[in-house]
Parts: structure tokens; sequence; C-alpha cells
């Protein structure tokens, strides 16, 4: 990694990333993740699922920034799991990034062809063979990622989930911090609304600044890495200057404080 990022990395992992789901328009996509490169984000998170691969992979090729600098995500869907299969759809995706390897490899959801040992033993294989550098787990709860810890024979890097002021994961935190696993947030702003959060919008306030900047701030003060999905140049640059609002105890404690939940993903397979 290179001197852009103002954060220090957690755990090996760029502290702040460039989420693209939802982001399908190919130009747009490009765009996007050249921006985000430019502005200073190190880290692009995508999946197979997101059907961007290759805009995200011709972003990334196309930009000043060179792919070494560039911690590169990706996630396989649950119906590729299989052993033959994560072989297969995992080189697939090294076909549409454009890359030799991935920085790191997600099993995007544990559930339809999850079997633990059967899958993790190709992301291992996989590792093993230099195509991905870290494995990576999504929608874990701690009683899965025990079990996926005890059945795989390399670590766990990351388990990326959903969390904002109102999805705070606690639990999952205390358990990621004890085993060294990062976690990594997706829908950090609560896919637009963060702003309607009444704690959230105190702090903003006081600090002269936005509840999604705010909000970011908050998530990087506990060593989560949120991947805030933004396709502007201008949301994308308020973003990264998330990184320099700086809360204090108060801040953290008020935000810390909201007694309401509310889960914004929640299909029918998932594992809670």
């Amino acid at each position: 990694m290179d001197d852009a990022v103002n954060h220090p990395p957690v755990n090996g992992i760029p502290a702040l990333g460039l989420g693209t789901w939802q982001n399908t328009d190919f130009g747009a996509c490009v765009a996007s993740v050249r921006n985000a490169l430019d502005v200073g984000f190190r880290h692009i998170d995508t999946a197979q699922y997101y059907e961007n691969e290759a805009a995200v992979g011709e972003g990334i090729s196309t930009s000043p920034v060179s792919r070494e600098s560039v911690f590169l995500a990706s996630k396989l869907w649950f119906d590729d799991l299989a052993y033959d299969d994560v072989v297969q759809t995992a080189r697939e995706s090294l076909d549409q990034l454009g890359v030799d390897s991935l920085d790191m490899l997600y099993v995007h959801w544990p559930a339809e062809s999850y079997d633990p040992a059967e899958t993790l033993a190709a992301f291992t294989d996989l590792k093993r063979d230099g195509l991905i550098d870290h494995i990576g787990v999504s929608n874990f709860t701690p009683e899965l990622l025990r079990e996926a810890q005890e059945c795989c024979d390399a670590p766990i890097k990351a388990n990326q989930v959903e969390m904002h002021p109102l999805l705070q994961q606690e639990e999952l935190r205390a358990y990621c911090d004890r085993h060294d696993i990062t976690l990594v947030a997706y829908s950090p702003l609560m896919r637009g609304e963060v702003g309607e959060v009444r704690e959230v919008c105190d702090v903003a306030e006081k600090h002269e600044t936005t509840p999604e900047q705010v909000t970011l701030a908050w998530l990087l003060e506990k060593n989560v890495v949120p991947i805030p999905k933004a396709t502007s140049r201008d949301h994308i640059l308020s973003n990264w200057e998330s990184q320099f609002v700086e809360l204090d105890d108060e801040d953290i404690a008020h935000i810390g404080g909201i007694s309401q939940e509310r889960r914004l993903g929640d299909p029918v397979f998932a594992p809670w």
C-alpha cells in the first residue's frame, strides 16, 4: 500500500473502502472506481452477484494508481460454494476483473451450497495457489465464525456484515476482536437514511459536518472498516474526508447509547 491513506489500516486492510453494490451501469461504475482511487481510496469491494466486476476491473486498470496499491475484494454467491464451483467461479472473477489475484475473497452468504469443510477447503487451496491473499466471510454470526475457524486451515481475515448506528453488532464485534478478525461494514450509511438518526445528527451539528461523515468516523473509531457505496465524485470525496472528523468520548457514547435497532438486509436465507 502507498501513502495515500489518512487513517491507519485495520489488520492490514485499508480502513475505508468503496462499496459497489447496485452500481451496475458500466460507465458510472468505472468512473466511481477511478474517482475513488483518485481522491485516495485504496480499498475496492465488489461481488459476483453485483454483476459489475468487469467495470470495477476497468476502473482499476485505467487509473494511474497501480494495481499493487489497491486492496481488491470480491465475493462468491451461495450457489457456487461447492469445492469445484468455488475454484471455477473464483477464476471467472479474476478474468472479469482482469487481475491475477484478489487481496480477499469472501463467502458472500453461509447459505444453500455452503458447506464449511468443503467450501473453506477450496478457499484455502485458492490461497495456497496464490489466487487470493486472504479468506473472508460475510454475514456470519459468532457461531458460524467459530465453525469456519475450526474447519479452515488458513486464518479468516474478515467478516463483512451490515453495521451502522442502528445495528451496532456488539456481540459480533467482541468475538471478532478476540479472534483478530476484521469487521467490514456494509450499508454503513443505512442506504442513505442515517441522516434520520437523531443522535447522529446531534453529533454532526456539534462538529459542523454531515451525519454521513460522523457515522463513518464513528465506525473508524471502533476499528471497523466501512465500505460506503457512492457514485458521484462529491459523495466519494465527502466519504473520504470523514477520516478527518475527530469524535470525542462523549460523541462515541451518544451514538453508542442508541437503543433502537433496525436491520436493513434480512433475506429469507439469512442465518440469524
